[in-house]
């Protein structure tokens, strides 16, 4: 048989003859390279089409990932602009509070009026930069940034005010806002006729008359300057109450505080008498201003 053809012996398992069948070298070739390219077309196809469901699948990842974030960034501009609202509003409030105690000037107070709303800082960064995420990201962290800084200073401003505020609630503490005892007047603050002669006098105080041993309260916050016996005053206790104010309080029939003692609005200090030069119980009250008396009528709510 030339050398061209190829034989395949087939061989059953009974009895059967076997089968003899010729192919020749030509087909075989064609056959193998038929089957050959084949496997190889399906393969590519097969990776191929393995390849686009796994792109499809990432690009389905991607597209759903792409839309959370774009919610998370529309949720971050949206919160950067009730930031920006509310430190607008803390501005506000900070003038206002410092109005009420008159800490600012005129000029100020004119800032505070026809001022509305903040234009949405949400649109501005729309409007401005949403076509670019990467800018539109960058823009959201300066102004972050700038609330930031403008968070600090409203801290500072705040502290400030809450510094002064305590200074004015310690001045109003220290500042006699009440009588000291209850009681008739029967002597005014300045100049008057003496009650030991008809010479004219300047009455550095107000005389209260009552009772003997009523109670005497401190009209402010203080500390006892001087508790002493002096010849017309008879027994006296003064007290300063800081920023230049002290107050004096003359004829008691006795002290309920000592030298150096703090005491509060309030607080007993002593009892009403006639020590001293009087014409009757009553107590003498005087209210000085950096050491100069002043009307107690000022200081008497």
């Amino acid at each position: 048989m030339p050398k061209n053809f190829y034989t395949l012996l087939i061989l059953p398992k009974k009895d059967s003859s076997a089968k003899k069948i010729s192919l020749s070298s030509t087909l075989v070739k064609g056959v193998s390279i038929f089957v050959m390219g084949l496997l190889l077309f399906v393969m590519y196809f097969s990776y191929d089409y393995i390849h686009i469901r796994r792109d499809q699948a990432e690009l389905k990842r991607l597209k759903q990932q792409t839309v959370e974030q774009r919610k998370q960034i529309d949720g971050l501009v949206a919160k950067v602009d009730q930031f920006s609202i509310k430190m607008d509003e803390l501005r506000q409030f900070d003038k206002k509070i410092r109005i009420m105690a008159k800490l600012v000037t005129g000029r100020d107070k004119e800032q505070l009026l026809g001022i509305g709303g903040p234009v949405s800082e949400e649109n501005r960064l729309r409007s401005r930069i949403a076509a670019d995420d990467k800018t539109m990201i960058a823009g959201i962290d300066r102004h972050v940034d700038r609330l930031m800084d403008d968070a600090v200073s409203r801290e500072q401003s705040f502290t400030s005010l809450l510094t002064r505020l305590q200074e004015k609630k310690s001045l109003l503490a220290a500042t006699p806002s009440t009588w000291p005892v209850l009681g008739w007047v029967t002597s005014e603050f300045g100049k008057r006729i003496s009650p030991f002669g008809s010479e004219t006098e300047f009455h550095k105080g107000i005389d209260i008359a009552t009772r003997i041993g009523r109670p005497i309260q401190a009209p402010a916050d203080g500390f006892v300057a001087e508790v002493a016996y002096e010849h017309g005053l008879g027994q006296m206790v003064r007290i300063d109450h800081g920023h230049g104010v002290s107050t004096l309080y003359g004829h008691l029939s006795k002290a309920a505080v000592r030298a150096g003692v703090s005491v509060s609005k309030g607080d007993r200090i002593g009892y009403v008498g006639n020590t001293g030069s009087t014409t009757g119980s009553h107590l003498h009250y005087t209210v000085m201003l950096n050491g100069v008396p002043v009307n107690p009528r000022k200081y008497m709510n």
